[in-house]
C-alpha cells in the first residue's frame, strides 16, 4: 500500500487526499507536523531533501515529492489526465499557474492567518498577499465564465490542484462572493462522487 506523508490542512497535501478519494486509492496517511519542524528530521530528508510535504512513498525506498507531480503520477491512465497532447499541456499550464501565481498569495495568506493566528509581526505580509491573490482569482474567474472546468468540459487534476487552496481562500481573507463563476465551479466540484473537503477530513 502506498503511503502519503503530509498535513491534511495543507492544500498541497489535501489535493493528494482528494484525488485518492476520487479514484478510490487505498493508502496510509502519515501526519507530518511542519510547525514542529518534522520535515527537518533526517528520516524525512532522506525521502525529500527539499524538506517539504507532501511526499508519496510508492514502495519502500521509492519516493515522489511536489504535489502536482504526485497528482500527475496518480492520475495517469484515468479520466483526470487527458490523453490529448494539447489538453495535457493545458493541465500543466494551470498547475504551473497554481504554483507560481496562486499558491504564493492565497496559500501564504491562509498560512499566516490560520496556522500562525495572524501575528502582528506578519500582518503587513498578510496584507501584501491580497492583491496577488485577487489577481489569480480574476484569471480563474475569466476562464470559468467560458468553460465549466479549467481546461474545458472535463474535470481534471488542473481543477484538483486549484480547488485545494481556492475552496478555503476565505481563511486567507479572500471574499469568494466576488467571483460567481468560481463559486459555481466550487459547487460543481463539491457535487462529484467521493468528494471530500479539508473541513470534512479534519472534523
Amino acid at each position: 500500500m502506498v503511503k502519503v506523508y503530509g498535513d491534511i490542512q495543507s492544500g498541497n497535501c489535501y489535493k493528494i487526499k482528494l484525488l485518492m478519494s476520487l479514484l478510490g486509492i487505498a493508502h496510509e496517511w502519515i501526519h507530518v507536523d511542519i510547525l514542529n519542524k518534522e520535515t527537518k528530521a533526517d528520516t524525512f530528508l532522506a525521502m525529500n531533501p527539499n524538506a517539504k510535504i507532501p511526499v508519496l512513498e510508492i514502495e519502500r525506498g521509492t519516493h515522489l515529492w511536489e504535489s502536482n507531480a504526485i497528482l500527475n503520477y496518480l492520475a495517469e491512465g484515468t479520466v483526470f489526465l487527458p490523453d490529448d497532447r494539447l489538453q495535457r499541456a493545458r493541465v500543466l499550464q494551470w498547475q504551473f499557474f497554481e504554483q507560481y501565481s496562486h499558491e504564493p498569495y492565497v496559500a501564504v495568506a491562509r498560512f499566516i492567518a490560520k496556522y500562525l493566528g495572524l501575528p502582528e509581526a506578519r500582518r503587513a505580509e498578510f496584507l501584501s498577499k491580497q492583491e496577488g491573490g485577487h489577481k489569480a482569482l480574476r484569471v480563474m474567474e475569466t476562464q470559468l465564465r467560458q468553460t465549466p472546468y479549467l481546461t474545458g468540459d472535463q474535470y481534471t487534476i488542473a481543477d484538483v490542484s486549484l480547488y485545494a487552496y481556492t475552496h478555503v481562500a476565505d481563511e486567507g481573507g479572500f471574499d469568494l462572493s466576488l467571483y460567481p463563476a468560481i463559486s459555481r465551479w466550487l459547487a460543481r466540484i463539491a457535487d462529484q462522487p467521493r468528494h471530500v473537503t479539508i473541513a470534512q477530513l479534519t472534523a
